[in-house]
């Protein structure tokens, strides 16, 4: 196999804006989110992984080979596909809000929460994903 990563404009996702990650099987003591996404690319490229930053834009998915087209140009063909879109913090867009990322202001509870226990907090957000850290929150 010649597995190909292909990484959008956020590579490692919301775990990159995250500080300690206390819920990752294997880290008794937590990790930081940015070394947690290092330690797994690592572990890619060590079985043959290569990585390429891109969109996909378009993915002819009627026959085998499979045909992606990479940032409107770019073509590749390729006989299995996982599709793995991930998830990016929505920010509020108030200020101050990007530059307190990590001393106060967080986008991951179920991450950083262990930080605020005994603290008033306030989660913003739509959804089941704010129902979900809420709930956690709770505990």
């Amino acid at each position: 196999m010649n597995p190909l990563v292909i990484e959008g404009n956020e590579p490692g996702g919301q775990l990159t804006l995250t500080t300690e990650v206390e819920n990752f099987p294997g880290f008794p003591d937590g990790i930081m989110g940015p070394e947690l996404m290092q330690n797994m690319r690592k572990q890619a490229e060590r079985f043959g992984a290569t990585f390429q930053t891109g969109w996909v834009t378009k993915a002819e998915l009627s026959k085998r080979p499979f045909t992606l087209t990479i940032d409107g140009s770019d073509q590749l063909q390729t006989e299995t596909l996982v599709v793995s879109t991930g998830a990016s913090a929505k920010l509020l867009g108030i200020p101050g809000e990007k530059e307190n990322i990590g001393r106060g202001v967080s986008t991951c509870a179920t991450c950083d929460g262990f930080f605020f226990r005994g603290k008033k907090v306030i989660i913003a957000g739509g959804g089941d994903s704010a129902m979900e850290e809420a709930n956690f929150l709770t505990k």
